[in-house]
């Protein structure tokens, strides 16, 4: 299995999966808000939760690189996840982030975002990534503008018509 990093950010952590993740993370993905966004609006089953954690958690093995379960340094609450993820059907390596409701608009999308992002440049050479994101995601859109992404086009995978937003790394205002 793959080592996951850990990454420490101003106030997050970003770390690997554990299984004490599921109940947090299955109560932040069943609000129909945050679902929503995951093209889900209803919020996710607990069974969907527990796949979805899953494959992210397996992503780091299959490929060395995947999403990270964000920490609150402070609180110690899984307040969401972010990272890498490239399977075969996506048309890039793409930074991703998802946060519990109750903590949108306070940063950490972006935060964990660039971290990402800065990782992928520097441990895996790469130089693009993308954010695949559902048109009325307008959330996540502004997170990507704020990395310095615009939008490259469209792609359509898995029954959904996603927005591509790239961005050249390193990204603009990050360590190099």
């Amino acid at each position: 299995m793959t080592e996951v990093p850990e990454l420490r950010t101003e106030r997050l952590l970003m770390r690997g999966w554990r299984f004490d993740d599921y109940e947090p993370w299955a109560a932040i993905l069943a609000d129909p808000a945050v679902g929503a966004g995951l093209g889900k609006p209803s919020g996710l089953t607990p069974h969907e939760a527990w796949l979805d954690m899953s494959v992210l958690s397996a992503h780091w093995n299959l490929r060395g690189f995947g999403h990270w379960v964000l920490e609150d340094l402070a609180t110690h609450e899984l307040i969401g996840r972010a990272g890498l993820y490239h399977p075969p059907d996506w048309p890039d390596l793409e930074v991703g982030w998802t946060v519990a409701r109750g903590h949108w608009g306070n940063g950490y999308a972006l935060e964990a975002g660039r971290a990402a992002a800065s990782w992928a440049h520097e441990e895996l050479g790469r130089d693009h990534v993308v954010s695949l994101i559902d048109p009325s995601n307008t959330q996540s859109i502004r997170v990507a503008e704020k990395l310095g992404a615009s939008l490259e086009g469209h792609h359509s995978t898995r029954g959904f018509d996603l927005l591509v937003y790239g961005a050249a790394l390193p990204l603009r205002g990050s360590p190099a």
